[in-house]
């Protein structure tokens, strides 16, 4: 593999059932080969994402204490703003040289499931910034929607009912996470300095990216392939939920971000099947499980605790 396949997704929006089921079966060779591959045609407008952008440049250029009084550390739900150097995706490694800041699905303080602490059903985070939370919520809700097209046509592909994810990604757990990556190439001596190798948690990630380059996918021998910026694409991969769900038949990839010669941004959307969805891959194939059920609520939470120190609640 040296590029990653483009895939139009048109045609899973078709009434003919004949082409859905041929644009599903591109994804399900995409899913099973890499892992990763570009969506086009995606209905996304270029103004949503440029819009999106502007409001990630806005949040990170706020004062310090102002994005510290969003942080992440205050919010047991994995919401608000992310410190430069507090992550470790690849914890052998050392820190990733970024900041993030995270927004989850929105609902209001006196939801039940808020006020009875669900995981993952906390509230949002929002700087002080005209406009901003109406602008990240309606790329949020578009991205969504794109998503559940994506699960569409992963159900045909796997041969369930088109609809067999619905109900699971009715209220998910979605985050839309903005980053930026300062210019680091010069002082930082690892190639994975941005954001250390890993694989991704959930089901799916799609992520834009602005011109600057940075992301490479690992191929199945191991070598790091450059993943460039397409025009008007998102950047699609499996996450490791998935591949359970899938019982392997679907492959999460390694990844990583190199330290960028220049600043760099980036808008992943990371979408989870809903907290007490159960993760079965009896669902999905006929071969004998590799892996036990578990909630989504339950695994995400496993693989977020063991990566971030700071998932730890802070007390009032």
């Amino acid at each position: 593999m040296t590029a990653l396949p483009i895939i139009s997704v048109a045609g899973l929006r078709s009434p003919d059932s004949e082409t859905r089921l041929q644009t599903a079966q591109e994804l399900g060779r995409a899913c099973r080969e890499v892992g990763f591959f570009y969506v086009v045609d995606h209905g996304i407008p270029a103004s949503a994402r440029d819009t999106a952008f502007a409001a990630s440049k806005a949040l990170f250029d706020l004062p310090q204490a102002q994005k510290e009084a969003l942080s992440i550390r205050l919010s047991p739900h994995n919401r608000g703003y992310v410190a430069m150097a507090d992550e470790k995706l690849n914890p052998e490694a050392g820190a990733d040289m970024k900041e993030a800041f995270n927004v989850g699905i929105d609902l209001p303080a006196d939801d039940p499931e808020v006020r009875a602490g669900k995981p993952f059903r906390g509230v949002n985070f929002w700087p002080s910034i005209p406009g901003w939370r109406q602008q990240v919520l309606d790329y949020f809700e578009q991205c969504l929607a794109l998503g559940r097209l994506l699960h569409e046509g992963f159900s045909l592909d796997l041969g369930l009912p088109e609809t067999f994810f619905a109900p699971h990604l009715a209220q998910p757990i979605a985050t839309l996470r903005m980053l930026r990556y300062p210019a680091s190439a010069g002082y930082i001596d690892r190639e994975d300095g941005g954001a250390g190798a890993h694989t991704d948690y959930g089901n799916i990630t799609l992520l834009a990216t602005d011109e600057v380059p940075g992301l490479e996918v690992a191929d199945r021998q191991g070598r790091w392939i450059e993943a460039p910026c397409v025009p008007d694409a998102f950047i699609c991969n499996i996450g490791d939920c998935l591949m359970r769900w899938s019982n392997d038949i679907y492959v999460s990839t390694p990844h990583r971000v190199r330290p960028p010669a220049q600043e760099r941004y980036a808008i992943a959307f990371f979408l989870e099947p809903a907290p007490d969805s159960v993760v079965d891959p009896r669902d999905i194939s006929r071969e004998p499980a590799r892996y036990s059920p578990i909630t989504c609520a339950e695994y995400l939470s496993s693989r977020l605790d063991a990566t971030y120190h700071y998932r730890a609640p802070v007390a009032d």
